[in-house]
């Protein structure tokens, strides 16, 4: 077993990791960094979309260094009652140009590919053998875990489904701007489970490029490729996009919370001295699974508190992740309303009448920035649920967000995507 030392260890190169890595190298360029991912590449198989004022003028900075997709014409919402164009410059960008980006951006050798790590501690990191290198130890001043997240029976609520396909087309497809919710295709659930909330969203990547993604909130994990695979062709056929060669798909199963017990999941997944970042440590949008806001911010964070101590540092984030737990209160809230106080076939109806409201507020929301008259306002009128079940659903917080089936579905998610999807939609 060889040894080496570094300033700071990252585990997990997804997006919550590789973007504290390049914040970290940003503010201190003499520190020595290592990433450590077990896959082939850095963020996995993914495209991450966001609004621009999601970020502030440094987090655009930090996001500078890599590839992106911009739509300064905004993005669209289709509903059954109604079509919306919203006019806020919408971005995206490919986990291939990410993990470039990076590449470009950290010293050489900053970023260990291809392997597991065996064990973290407050010291440093082991990691497994693999088919060519030996075991290692990288002892380090700080370390931070970025490790997927894990579900826990802890954490409570529902689950995000979803299987995306990069089509090349023959013809031009025609779509001018983001569709990032095509709610008008069928609410069934594809497993036949009954109903759930279901839409498509739609990024037009070049004129003849075209990226189509299945996705529903349903009350189990369950990832049916075939039946996702089967609706993408579907979609594209109705649209004229038949003739497509597909570049890529990505697919996974996101947790949707709605509630739980939080200082215990802490307690689970607490390593003695390790920092815990990205969707692990429990800073994710409880309701959309967006993270792209606090994943920048989060980087931004650590490269202030560069000099902290690695057991600092670990405090620094726990205490972190509390305040984010208890600040996305409220959409544990409106979570449980989706799940326990609309039929599944009826969400629909939630999602439709948010996105009659005000675009700033629908951009605060994504954000996890909504105010107080948000709040209110979101809540506010005729409401898209019964009363009665709504007081109900307050109540409740849903099945625990571990189980065989759930187990199954994060493994299947695993498999292509690793980590986790970060979209404004």
């Amino acid at each position: 077993m060889t040894d080496s030392q570094v300033d700071c260890v990252i585990v997990g190169g997804g997006l919550a990791g590789g973007l504290i890595a390049l914040a970290l190298h940003r503010a201190r360029p003499e520190f020595r960094i290592r990433v450590i991912e077990a896959g082939r590449t850095i963020g996995g198989n993914h495209r991450w979309s966001w609004f621009d004022s999601d970020l502030s003028d440094e987090g655009r900075a930090l996001l500078a260094a890599f590839r992106q997709t911009d739509w300064v014409d905004g993005y669209e919402v289709k509903f059954p009652k109604y079509r919306r164009k919203l006019k806020t410059t919408y971005r995206s960008m490919a986990s291939p140009d990410f993990h470039e980006g990076l590449l470009r951006a950290l010293p050489e050798g900053s970023v260990i590919l291809g392997r597991k790590a065996a064990s973290l501690d407050a010291r440093g990191v082991d990691l497994a053998p693999s088919q060519y290198e030996p075991a290692e130890r990288i002892t380090a001043r700080s370390v931070i875990d970025c490790r997927s997240f894990k579900p826990s029976e802890h954490l409570k609520g529902g689950w995000q489904v979803f299987l995306g396909r990069h089509l090349r087309l023959d013809e031009p497809h025609g779509v001018e701007r983001p569709v990032i919710m095509d709610a008008t295709v069928d609410q069934l659930a594809p497993h036949g489970n009954g109903g759930s909330y279901r839409f498509v969203y739609v990024l037009p990547l070049g004129g003849h490029d075209v990226f189509i993604e299945d996705t529903y909130y349903a009350d189990d994990p369950l990832l049916d490729r075939g039946a996702l695979s089967g609706r993408i062709d579907q979609y594209a056929r109705a649209n004229g996009w038949q003739d497509g060669v597909p570049v890529h798909h990505e697919a996974g199963v996101l947790p949707v919370l709605t509630g739980g017990d939080f200082a215990a999941y802490q307690d689970e997944v607490r390593i003695p001295g390790v920092a815990i970042a990205g969707a692990r440590g429990g800073f994710t949008h409880p309701l959309t699974s967006y993270t792209m806001c606090v994943a920048v911010e989060n980087a931004l964070a650590i490269a202030e508190q560069a000099d902290l101590s690695g057991e600092q540092l670990a405090a620094f984030f726990d205490a972190r992740a509390r305040r984010h737990w208890r600040k996305t209160g409220y959409y544990r809230l409106l979570a449980r309303f989706l799940f326990f106080a609309a039929k599944p076939e009826k969400r629909v109806k939630v999602f439709q009448r948010f996105y009659g409201l005000r675009e700033g507020l629908i951009e605060r929301f994504y954000a996890a920035r909504s105010n107080a008259f948000d709040k209110v306002r979101v809540l506010w009128g005729e409401p898209p649920v019964a009363i009665h079940s709504a007081i109900a659903a307050m109540f409740k917080s849903g099945p625990a967000l571990k189980s065989e089936k759930s187990d199954r579905g994060t493994q299947q998610a695993a498999q292509t995507n690793e980590l986790q999807k970060e979209t404004g939609a």
